[in-house]
């Protein structure tokens, strides 16, 4: 079995920990969390510490799961590497491009397994989507979007997490990197505008953002987020993929609503329209919710560990999805666009 060390009990740490607990391949032996935490019950009779390095030399475990905030993700997956430990880490891989590669470095050196949150990698009508919009040719329009209307405890979250990471690079990366995996051309150029429509969080924060990318092979995406008991209800979720061909598209039923964490993974309906055909409606009924997710994220883990998967390019795309949208939020900030061929940004 797979000797886990989980760290970070929040949202996602708590199903990445139940998927682990679940699947006879891991056997948990320790959990780490900052300050007092509620465990779930399946999980109460795991020892819970709040010190980390203590508890990575002292359980030596072969897996170390991070899911704390984001500017702690590179320095806790190095110092997991460096005692040995192979790792699973949310994402953004980190909040900065040098941090990200000094991850990859160290993951090259160690020859340990560095895996990255992507959960929208196994998800069968994501898989499903890129498959689709493949077949259909390019180049592509990518009309992406994920506004969350969050309140009390998940306004908090999301309030923490923007100390560091504003929304459009925290959620970007999963779809930057849906638009990599179809599209397979290098991004060239991110302009990126951005508001701040809260008095609750930092006057060099901001809330709501969104940004095009453009890419060598004439494509293009949009990208928008937004956190915040102001957002809007109405057209948060947009998942569209256009092509010279046709177009491929989430459709989500009219009850659905932003703050429910299932909505962000579930889909209800593929639709693909191609010119000149009718279109085909795909139902995605059975697909599985956000707890099974982790699980198959979690058995990748293990498939990756035990049969020695080459993960060089699964973190690579890591890095440049991350820097594509870290060079969103700079191109904010500056309000010019950024040149993603020049360093930093340059893949």
């Amino acid at each position: 079995m797979i000797r886990t060390l989980v760290i970070g009990l929040g949202n996602m740490g708590r199903s990445h920990a139940l998927a682990y607990h679940r699947d006879p391949a891991f056997q948990i032996v320790g959990l780490v969390n900052r300050s007092a935490h509620t465990l779930d019950p399946a999980l109460s009779g795991y020892p819970v510490t709040a010190e980390f390095a203590d508890a990575l030399t002292r359980l030596k475990p072969d897996l170390v799961s991070i899911a704390t905030y984001s500017d702690s993700h590179a320095d806790l997956a190095i110092a997991a590497m460096e005692a040995g430990a192979d790792v699973f880490v949310e994402k953004p891989l980190a909040t900065t491009v040098a941090d990200a590669r000094r991850v990859a470095d160290c993951a090259a050196r160690t020859g340990r397994k560095v895996v990255v949150g992507y959960i929208l990698r196994h998800h069968p009508s994501w898989q499903r989507l890129i498959a689709e919009a493949r077949d259909l040719g390019g180049p592509y329009v990518f009309r992406l979007n994920l506004n969350q209307q969050s309140k009390g405890p998940t306004w908090d979250v999301h309030k923490a997490l923007m100390q560091t990471t504003p929304p459009i690079v925290d959620c970007g990366v999963h779809y930057v990197d849906v638009m990599l995996q179809i599209t397979e051309a290098p991004a060239v150029e991110v302009r990126g505008m951005g508001l701040r429509l809260s008095s609750e969080i930092a006057t060099d924060m901001y809330n709501y953002g969104h940004f095009q990318v453009l890419f060598a092979d004439g494509s293009l995406g949009w990208y928008e987020a937004g956190w915040g008991p102001m957002m809007s209800d109405t057209a948060f979720f947009v998942k569209d993929v256009v092509s010279p061909n046709g177009a491929v598209s989430i459709r989500m039923p009219e009850s659905a609503r932003s703050d429910d964490i299932e909505t962000h993974t579930k889909t209800s309906l593929l639709r693909v329209h191609r010119v000149g055909a009718a279109d085909q409606d795909i139902s995605m009924a059975d697909e599985p919710g956000h707890q099974q997710l982790c699980e198959r994220e979690a058995a990748f883990v293990a498939r990756a560990i035990t049969e020695d998967l080459d993960l060089s390019r699964h973190l690579s795309e890591a890095v440049q999805s991350l820097a594509i949208c870290l060079a969103a939020d700079a191109s904010v900030r500056s309000g010019r666009p950024v040149n993603l061929k020049e360093a930093p940004w340059a893949p």
